[in-house]
């Protein structure tokens, strides 16, 4: 399709593997671009409940979008490689980085308790991403409509296990 033969790539990569992993990293950096977008869309001040609820929104949503529109290089981007991701120095925040920034602003605005914050950026992780798999796969036959609303849902049944008391 693009006019060279197929292992014109290897010419500048020593093999399959280096390859992914130079496509799983732009494609992870086209993620945090799409999610930090997201999250400068939001006009609502830094530090207040409301801006606070908005950015963390904007990154799930822009996540869901990302699988939505680029299903191939939403699962390049999670591709386990025998060459571990690392930010290299100077470069922009990845997902999880952004993501950890919403929680953090959510402690700042009063919303998530502090005690409560440390890895919670994991279970969030996983319940968007494993949203996101399932609509593209066993769901996927779902009506849009139906498929937009679960993850709405998904994104406030987030934020209310977030913004919940410390007792729970």
């Amino acid at each position: 399709m693009v006019g060279v033969v197929p292992n014109a790539a290897y010419r500048h990569f020593p093999n399959r593997d280096a390859l992914l992993a130079a496509v799983r990293d732009a494609a992870i950096r086209q993620l945090a671009q799409r999610m930090a977008q997201g999250m400068r869309r939001v006009r609502a001040r830094r530090g207040t409940p409301t801006g606070a609820l908005r950015r963390l929104a904007a990154v799930g949503t822009a996540y869901f979008e990302f699988a939505h529109s680029e299903p191939g290089l939403f699962d390049t981007a999670f591709a386990t490689l025998e060459h571990p991701r690392q930010n290299k120095p100077g470069e922009e925040p990845g997902p999880v980085d952004l993501l950890e920034a919403a929680l953090d602003e959510l402690v700042e605005a009063g919303i998530l308790e502090p005690l409560r914050r440390p890895s919670v950026e994991y279970p969030i992780w996983a319940t968007v991403h494993g949203l996101a798999v399932l609509v593209r796969g066993p769901l996927r036959y779902l009506p849009d409509r139906d498929k937009s609303r679960i993850e709405v849902q998904t994104l406030a049944f987030i934020e209310a296990s977030l913004s919940r008391t410390a007792e729970a």
